[in-house]
């Protein structure tokens, strides 16, 4: 039998938990942003706080376990992809905080259960928040293609050597094609071979447009001839290409929309029921056939998005 003061208890901790998130949550981000004193005045004395002191140890430990994996979710590759300038350790103490936030809420709205299904949804949000974040930014570097394929054929035919033509273009060119276009410099000034930084580019970004470009330069390197004009060619073909694409994008945006709307629906019922009425929502979370219920929905909106994923993501 639990003494009449352990929820009083509980409720104390779970609200203690969620201000150190939210002081955690506040204290990475606005550092992200700053420079460290060392770098802008770096003869003064370096004060820090023992929370900073805290957070600092965490990440650092966090980046001594991720150090000899190079892969991963969380991977310093993915996180480039997703155009994130930070390590991956700060990231996953962001997400820490956040899921410890959305367990302890969901524990003082609505128990344990509510809490897990909390925190696994926080988890699946990051995960599809890196995801949106990557496919984006691929997106907008595909659409960054043709202009700066032009800006390159324009750079050489001027009389400006390959190397060169890439650093105009990553001068004239905004993110995310001014970041990879500056990043093929730098890594080729010291020493790396332009083919191999090309074709990280198209990796990285997941073009198969650019890696069309990177194929036809490393073909040039060995064959010779004139790149401007097959450089051209291969423009041509990325036009035509894109306009195939953003044809099959709006013939298929009425499924998309279908299939987001029948796979949020029961999530957001299942949401809404706990806040609207607790009582028949215990129903899922109190008893053995509540649980079977919730396993099996999981499962079956599992296999509905993986099939609605299939068929509306056309290939040509």
């Amino acid at each position: 039998m639990n003494a009449p003061g352990t929820p009083v208890i509980l409720l104390a901790v779970g609200l203690g938990l969620v201000y150190v998130s939210l002081l955690l949550v506040v204290l990475v981000v606005l550092k992200s942003r700053t420079l460290d004193v060392d770098r802008r005045r770096p003869d003064a004395p370096v004060h820090t706080s023992a929370l900073t002191r805290l957070t600092d140890g965490a990440r650092y430990a966090i980046q001594a376990r991720m150090q000899p994996r190079s892969g991963g979710f969380l991977s310093q590759a993915r996180l480039d992809a997703a155009g994130l300038k930070r390590q991956p350790a700060d990231y996953v103490l962001l997400a820490g905080i956040v899921v410890t936030f959305a367990g302890v809420t969901g524990f003082i709205l609505g128990g344990l259960v509510f809490a897990i299904l909390m925190a696994l949804i926080a988890v699946l949000v990051l995960a599809a928040l890196l995801k949106v974040l990557t496919s984006r930014r691929a997106a907008k570097f595909d659409e960054q293609v043709p202009d700066t394929l032009q800006m390159l054929t324009g750079g050489m035919r001027a009389g400006h050597s390959l190397l060169r033509a890439v650093d105009a273009a990553a001068q004239e060119s905004e993110a995310p094609m001014a970041e990879e276009m500056g990043r093929i410099v730098n890594e080729t000034r010291i020493g790396r071979d332009l083919g191999e930084s090309l074709n990280d580019v198209a990796i990285r970004t997941q073009s198969e447009d650019f890696s069309w470009i990177a194929q036809a330069i490393e073909i040039h390197r060995e064959v010779g001839g004139d790149l401007a004009e097959v450089l051209d060619h291969v423009g041509e073909t990325i036009r035509d290409r894109n306009q195939i694409r953003r044809q099959v994008k709006a013939l298929s945006a009425e499924g998309r929309m279908s299939a987001l709307v029948l796979l949020a629906l029961p999530v957001v019922m299942f949401i809404a029921l706990q806040f609207m009425n607790p009582v028949y929502a215990q129903t899922f979370t109190s008893t053995v056939p509540g649980y079977v219920m919730i396993a099996v929905a999981v499962v079956m909106l599992s296999l509905g998005a993986f099939w609605l994923s299939r068929l509306i993501k056309p290939k040509y």
